[in-house]
């Protein structure tokens, strides 16, 4: 069982910053290929970017490469998503997910472990 607990949300103009964090439980979170995913309302849930276990290799959604950097610390179970230049079409509420496959992906049906999601939002 893997518990994850996005922190970090809130309301930032455009153009802003947010950090988003996601703790993890367990004792193999460096086994995890972990994403971040977001959805708005009215809105399929989408990819926004992943990171490898062991954080050599990350992927991104074509809407935010170059805006956003996601990273982890494994020796604290955490992985973060660093969004710069938000816009308004940002705004979500996002989720991080961990697949316990350790396979990289973009689709959610890969992650079998997700938390229960952050707000954000951008005010134009």
């Amino acid at each position: 069982q893997v518990r994850l607990v996005e922190s970090g949300g809130g309301l930032v103009q455009a153009g802003g910053s947010l950090r988003l964090s996601c703790a993890a439980s367990g004792r193999t979170f460096s086994n995890y290929h972990m994403g971040w995913f977001r959805q708005a309302p009215g809105k399929e849930r989408e990819f926004v970017a992943s990171i490898r276990g062991s954080g050599d290799m990350t992927y991104y959604a074509r809407s935010v490469k170059g805006r956003f950097t996601i990273s982890r610390d494994n020796a604290k179970n955490t992985m973060y998503l660093q969004m710069n230049s938000l816009k308004p079409e940002d705004a979500a509420v996002y989720y991080c997910a961990a697949s316990t496959s350790g396979r990289s992906s973009i689709s959610s049906y890969e992650y079998d472990y997700w938390g229960q999601g952050t707000q954000v939002t951008v005010s134009s």
